[in-house]
Formats: C-alpha cells, sequence, structure tokens
C-alpha cells in the first residue's frame, strides 16, 4: 500500500515539475518573441494579418499559450512601423478579415496605414466590413475575392436595457448623479428622447469622418460615398464596380501584385508577421474556458461600457 502510495505522489511532483518548467519556458519565450519576425535577408513582401474584430491595444500576455482572439491595434501598428522600417521589404499586404470593431482602435490602423512610405496593398479575405474597410481606404490598392463581403460604412452604438426583466422580478436599481446625462446609456433604463439626440450627434460626428476618408482615399465625392455607406454589405464584385475595390483576385495575387508595385522581380518572397504559435494550447485551453454566464455576458456587452463600433452587427 505504502509503495503505491509513493508512486502516486511521485507522479504528482513530476507532473508539477513538467508543468513548471512548461509554465517557465512559456514565459520566456513570451518575453523574447516579436511582433514579427528578424529583419528580411532579401528583398521581401511583408504580410500582416487584421483578423477577427478590432479592438485597442495589446492582446493579454498568456503564459499558457492560448491566444486571444482578436485584432489588437497595437500590436498590428508596430508590425506595420517595423515592416515600413526594414530595408528589406519592399511591400506591405494586409489581410484584412474582419467584422471592423472599435472606432479608436480602427482609427489607430488608419492612421498608420495611411503614413507608410511604401507600397500597402490589402487583400480582403471572406469579411473585411465596417472598420474593416476603414482601415483599408488609405491603401495603395484594394484587392478582394468577388464573394468577398465589405462595406458596412457606418457607425453603430448598442445599449442593452433590462429595465422590463428587472421590474418582472422584483429587482430595483437606484442611481445617484451629478448630472442630468451622466448615466445616459444606463443598463437599467431605457434612454429618453433628449440622450438618443445627444448620442444621434456623436454617431454622426464619427459617420462624416468616415465618409471623408473613404472619399479621400478611393478618390470619390462625398455625395458619391454617402449613397453608398448606409450600412450594408457589398461583395467583391459590387464592391469594384463602385469603386470601392480595385482589383478581383486572392491573397497570392494581393502578394505579387505588391512585389511588383515595390520594385521586386518575379515571384516576392513573403515574410508573414503572424502572431506565434501556441505553446500549450491542449493542456492548458480548457481550463481558461468561459462559463455559461459569461459568455452570456459578453454576448450582450454586460461586461463593457457601451462605445462607438465601426462594426458589422450582423455576425
Amino acid at each position: 500500500m505504502k509503495k503505491k502510495l509513493f508512486w502516486i505522489i511521485g507522479i504528482f511532483i513530476a507532473f508539477l515539475f513538467v508543468c513548471g518548467l512548461s509554465i517557465g519556458f512559456g514565459v520566456l519565450v513570451s518575453q523574447m518573441a516579436s511582433d514579427g519576425p528578424a529583419f528580411a535577408t532579401t528583398d521581401s513582401v511583408a504580410l500582416i494579418r487584421v483578423e477577427g474584430e478590432i479592438v485597442s491595444g495589446d492582446p493579454p500576455n498568456d503564459v499558457f499559450g492560448t491566444t486571444a482572439s482578436g485584432a489588437y491595434s497595437n500590436r498590428i501598428v508596430r508590425q506595420l512601423r517595423q515592416a515600413n522600417d526594414d530595408p528589406r521589404i519592399k511591400a506591405v499586404v494586409l489581410r484584412v478579415d474582419s467584422p471592423g470593431g472599435g472606432v479608436v482602435a480602427s482609427d489607430e490602423i488608419y492612421r498608420q496605414v495611411k503614413e507608410m512610405t511604401k507600397p500597402v496593398v490589402v487583400s480582403m479575405g471572406t469579411l473585411a466590413a465596417s472598420g474593416g474597410y476603414y482601415i483599408s481606404a488609405p491603401a495603395d490598392e484594394i484587392w478582394a475575392n468577388r464573394h468577398t463581403l465589405t462595406g458596412s460604412i457606418g457607425v453603430i452604438i448598442q445599449f442593452v436595457n433590462i429595465e422590463g426583466f428587472m421590474e418582472k422580478y422584483g429587482v430595483g436599481a437606484t442611481t445617484i448623479k451629478s448630472g442630468v446625462n451622466k448615466d445616459t446609456g444606463s443598463l437599467y433604463r431605457a434612454p429618453t428622447a433628449d440622450e438618443i439626440a445627444i448620442w444621434q450627434g456623436i454617431i454622426d460626428e464619427s459617420y462624416g469622418i468616415f465618409v471623408q476618408i473613404i472619399a479621400e482615399g478611393r478618390g470619390l465625392d462625398e455625395a458619391t460615398v454617402r449613397e453608398l455607406a448606409d450600412g450594408r454589405v457589398y461583395t467583391g464584385q459590387q464592391a469594384q464596380k463602385l469603386g470601392l475595390v480595385d482589383k478581383l483576385g486572392n491573397l497570392k495575387d494581393a502578394i505579387n501584385r505588391a512585389g511588383e508595385l515595390g520594385g521586386i522581380e518575379g515571384e516576392p518572397n513573403v515574410i508573414d508577421y503572424r502572431q506565434p504559435a501556441p505553446l500549450l494550447p491542449g493542456l492548458f485551453g480548457a481550463l481558461q474556458q468561459p462559463s455559461p454566464v459569461e459568455e452570456l455576458q459578453d454576448l450582450l456587452h454586460l461586461n463593457t461600457a457601451p462605445s462607438l463600433m465601426y462594426l458589422y452587427a450582423g455576425n
């Protein structure tokens, strides 16, 4: 019996030791990993990916190797700057497969794309809508698959109201505030007409900026853009006819075109600025799965304050 107990304790200690080494190695790698590869050794095209919802800031550090979903603006801006500073990178392909996201995050990426001194070619994937189009507008060329969904030009903010639910179950909320508009957008009551008017003014301002950016980037007059920018999505084929997309083609076509614009002869070498692969997704991923309550909170945006979004809300 004692021998069996010793075996169990020994196996448990060995397991803890292996986990400790793995976590330590994960921390070391995460600290050493950059946002992109080392400087290119030959003339190349950089491939930078905007995949998932566009989010402000940096992805959270995770020593367990699981990867936070979303296109984090700080990371993408750093990757663009690194490509712009690398003398062997002659052009950049921005692979956009995103429904858009935060207004601020989209604007941060847009500004860096606009500041690039090297050719930037956008390659649209399945979906490049709203903020995904916003960051694409200043590129030298935009390529899309004929079945890509793009457009959804506009701004949206949504407020969840659980007032009726609270009344049904006898739950109340007391709000003490310094001004009449301090709790605008509150979860616990419906917005007033005046509050809706305030937010509509903010929406209109952001929408106007979006329209200006497209008009400037695509060489269209604002009146034409406003006709197109009613929030609808377009296929890649439709978008090309409307002047929102330059060419139809896939990622490889966009890479070859970027090589041409960058003066690279023949098929260009590609440096993929892909996020490092997770170290231990199978071992620890299950431990970090959100609970059903957390998933519902995320779905209804109960964990965050309402914010302006350049976001395609149809998905």
